[in-house]
């Protein structure tokens, strides 16, 4: 078992996640001062380790309200969220308390890890390694979204994504494909952009 990595660290992680991820990056400072995503993900980071001490999660909530007025992205300090999330432009992304997310998963503007239970326990999505939400697309309730899968833009997931599937429509309907290199805009399905 690996020693979890130190805060600074997984924070250089993110940076370089998003400068890989976005064609658009042009330098780390610029990602570092100028990408509201990247600061939702570190504020989340710091108030995730105050959240796992029960007398700081008033103010792990409150510091995550300021990060969601600042950056227009809402992440409970109660998710677990893996290394080197993406979340791209940010806007309007909502990651609920009992939500998992893997490792090398990017998120669109507008998209929603949300539940649709007001009974407490899990009830938000966990998704898996290298998983790709489109814009705007809900996944709904304790659902899994299995490794590499991609749910498209507006979709409304509300069951199980296999690996490696993508998930288009409303409600989202799954579409099987063979195994794919990490998320490639010249090799996915255009499906996922409709």
């Amino acid at each position: 078992m690996t020693a979890p990595l130190r805060l600074l660290d997984l924070l250089k992680e993110d940076l370089d996640a998003a400068r890989h991820r976005d064609p658009a990056a042009r330098s780390a400072l610029e990602v570092a001062l100028g990408y509201p995503g990247v600061h939702a993900v570190w504020v989340y980071r710091v108030a995730h380790r105050m959240w796992r001490e029960p007398s700081l999660r008033l103010p792990a909530r409150l510091l995550s309200q300021l990060a969601r007025a600042a950056t227009g992205v809402e992440i409970h300090p109660g998710a677990r969220l893996g290394r080197r999330l993406f979340i791209d432009h940010g806007m309007g992304v909502v990651v609920g308390e009992t939500a998992e997310v893997g490792d090398d998963v990017v998120l669109f503007h507008g998209s929603t890890l949300g539940g649709k239970s007001m009974r407490r326990g899990k009830r938000h999505p966990t998704l898996g390694d290298g998983v790709v939400v489109g814009a705007g697309a809900k996944i709904l309730g304790p659902v899994w979204v299995g490794n590499g899968a991609q749910v498209g833009a507006n979709a409304v997931v509300i069951h199980d994504v296999p690996a490696d599937a993508i998930a288009v429509g409303v409600p989202a309907q799954i579409r099987l494909r063979p195994k794919a290199a990490p998320f490639d805009v010249e090799v996915d399905d255009p499906a996922i952009y409709i």
